[in-house]
């Protein structure tokens, strides 16, 4: 027998007591996962933040209404405030309203007490407006300090899709950015003050909807796939 013979005859020996194993029962650990998540399942999550805003969330809202598509906001305390037909409106007609502070100021450059008053104030709003609920926040620029996690008492919601429309305003560059990152489980980080962020969302539903995408709020995303979220805790994207 050659050298060069002995390696592939020992790798086939490997290959035949492996499968020989594998038939009598040895192979999936006992404690791996039960079963693969289905990856059939084209979940997406469109979250609009620091509105609303007259004149483009009612505009957004129609766009939603006629597509029966249910989306996420994060809203900013003062203009939810000044806006409060709007909020109302997102929550008649089903969609996920979320807290992103009182007047969008970083939470990593807080004190713990300002921390505090930004999100408290802008929840008991939301409880004046649309009842009893736990809505879930959004921290501005996606950033809170290690070791404040305990100062909030519903999930945090980061994003897993940015296409940056507040930089560059145009509405085929946000398609494009978006179709180009989009995958099952996203998380999408759109501003509904802007019109053509508004225009470029009604855009990306039709678009994804034929590419097989269902348009969930990120609480009913996580739902179907099984998470329970839990509170302080930031989540970027709806993967099981």
């Amino acid at each position: 027998m050659g050298k060069r013979e002995l390696p592939a005859l020992l790798a086939l020996g490997a290959v035949i007591l492996i499968g020989a194993l594998w038939g009598h029962g040895t192979g999936i650990p006992a404690d791996a996962p039960a079963a693969i998540p289905d990856q059939t399942k084209r979940y997406v999550a469109l979250t609009f933040d620091d509105g609303p805003h007259p004149g483009t969330t009612d505009k957004l809202l129609d766009g939603l209404l006629e597509r029966n598509v249910k989306a996420t906001f994060f809203l900013v305390g003062e203009e939810a405030a000044s806006n409060r037909e709007l909020v109302q409106r997102m929550g008649r007609e089903g969609h996920q309203v979320g807290n992103h502070t009182w007047s969008h100021r970083r939470l990593d450059a807080l004190p713990e007490e300002e921390i505090v008053q930004e999100v408290g104030k802008t929840d008991a709003l939301f409880r004046s407006l649309l009842g009893d609920g736990d809505y879930w926040l959004r921290p501005p620029y996606g950033a809170v300090r290690p070791g404040t996690e305990g100062l909030f008492h519903v999930p945090l919601v980061k994003w897993s899709v940015d296409p940056r429309d507040w930089e560059s305003r145009n509405t085929q560059n946000v398609v494009r950015a978006v179709r180009e990152a989009v995958e099952p489980n996203s998380i999408i980080l759109l501003h509904d003050i802007y019109p053509t962020s508004v225009e470029a969302a009604l855009l990306l539903i039709d678009a994804l909807h034929g590419e097989g995408y269902e348009f969930l709020t990120v609480e009913e995303m996580f739902r179907r796939n099984g998470i329970t979220p839990e509170q302080g805790v930031l989540y970027r994207n709806g993967n099981p």
